[in-house]
């Protein structure tokens, strides 16, 4: 990190903190919900611009040591739409019909899911690469997770270039419902960071958390259609994707952008009510556990 660079954090820091007060007490802030909320709020708006400057030396650290730099961000949907098609032609495995070329179906899906698990993973990484400045420096800790949630987001903007290009490509028409699918994709997000958000304390105290998330995400992955379309049948794997909170999210936001169908409405307001309540409460977790997690890594 150059001087520059670390001058605009360090004063990104001071304005913070000048915006944000802390009151101590030994009464628990959860008695009084209306003012945690307040003073939640209060505390993300004072973090923008600390977050903008994490988020900045983040990217430019991430892809000015990486030889292929933003080419990782579409490499693994196009390496696994390549291997799976490669197997469904050769009748290694038997997929099913999909409503778009299974190329096509196959990357843009892959597009979603690695968004999703990169928004589950940003709230750890967040507070796990931060550890030194939280043991050091009193600031809004939502600098963390919104400087790794714009991560998120930029990464999905490079692997927006390969889904236009999947369009042209196939020659896969475009509904007019495409300018909801950002909407859909914001509740995926919103999910992905719920879980993440929830995992953050302890994933700051334990390295076997992100190694554990990696083999859960890597198993949830099957039990998700994005190399398959949803089954039709019932039987215990169909239930299972049926309850996925994933399936319903990433399924709307792949129709909106593509047929303008939504397979499953009901399903998308359920998950989308469970991504954003659920993030509300995560953010209270949080909040409340990350005074004792400092004080584990500082001590």
């Amino acid at each position: 990190m150059n001087k520059l660079t670390k001058r605009k954090i360090n004063r990104s820091i001071r304005h913070s903190r000048q915006a944000t007060w802390n009151i101590y007490s030994p009464e628990s802030q959860i008695k009084h919900p209306i003012q945690l909320v307040k003073i939640m709020w209060r505390d993300l708006l004072a973090s923008r611009e600390l977050a903008w400057r994490l988020l900045v030396r983040d990217i430019s650290a991430k892809y000015r040591q990486s030889f292929l730099g933003i080419f990782w961000a579409i490499i693994p949907a196009v390496v696994t739409a390549a291997s799976f098609t490669l197997a469904k032609n050769n009748g290694i495995v038997n997929i099913g019909t999909t409503d778009l070329p299974y190329p096509a179906y196959v990357m843009f899906s892959m597009t979603l899911w690695q968004t999703f698990v990169e928004a589950l993973n940003a709230p750890i990484q967040g507070v796990t690469a931060g550890k030194a400045m939280l043991a050091r420096i009193n600031f809004p800790r939502e600098a963390l997770i919104l400087s790794k949630l714009g991560e998120v987001f930029f990464n999905f903007g490079i692997k927006l270039i390969l889904i236009i290009l999947i369009f042209i490509w196939f020659k896969m028409p475009v509904s007019t419902s495409v300018i909801l699918a950002p909407v859909a994709l914001i509740h995926l997000v919103a999910l992905g960071t719920f879980f993440g958000l929830i995992l953050a304390p302890i994933g700051a105290l334990y390295q076997d958390v992100s190694q554990v998330i990696t083999l859960a995400t890597s198993f949830w992955l099957f039990l998700t259609p994005v190399v398959y379309p949803v089954p039709s049948g019932g039987g215990l794997f169909g239930v299972i994707i049926k309850f996925n909170p994933v399936t319903p999210l990433l399924v709307t936001t792949r129709e909106l952008a593509t047929t303008g169908i939504i397979s499953d409405p009901i399903g998308f307001w359920i998950a989308s009510s469970i991504s954003l309540v659920g993030l509300l409460v995560a953010w209270i977790v949080y909040r409340i556990s990350m005074p004792y997690i400092v004080e584990r890594i500082s001590s």
